[in-house]
């Protein structure tokens, strides 16, 4: 049951980091085109279901987070190279779509191995 619980919390929090990305995205005079609100939502939420299967063995559970949410946040960082706004530069939109994922990512791990309880079960390993 215990897995069940992190993949289920990791996927949860994912789908509202998803929704914070979203409106942080979408807070410009332009409104965002359906297809990448939903890439944004269905990016952020893929995270947080990686952050719940993943075995990746590490030491500390922010660390996990910080990696995860480099390594799911690459393809939507590469997708806003094509964006550019009178607000921002592709460089701009870049940067700041990996280092936000690498803190939602931190924040899904914290939310579910802190708050929730839900720690990574390593295979062979039972607690």
């Amino acid at each position: 049951m215990s897995k069940t619980k992190r993949i289920l919390i990791a996927t949860l929090s994912g789908v509202l980091f998803g929704f914070v990305c979203f409106g942080l995205a979408s807070s410009g005079p332009e409104t965002l085109p359906t297809p990448v609100a939903l890439q944004i939502i269905l990016s952020r939420t893929i995270m947080g279901f990686a952050i719940g299967i993943s075995v990746l063995n590490v030491r500390y559970w922010w660390l996990h987070g910080l990696i995860m949410g480099l390594i799911f946040s690459i393809p939507l960082a590469v997708s806003g190279l094509m964006t550019e706004t009178a607000e921002y530069s592709a460089t701009t939109i870049l940067i700041s779509t990996l280092v936000l994922g690498m803190i939602y990512g931190v924040l899904i791990e914290l939310i579910t191995s802190v708050l929730f309880k839900a720690k990574m079960q390593l295979p062979g390993k039972t607690s």
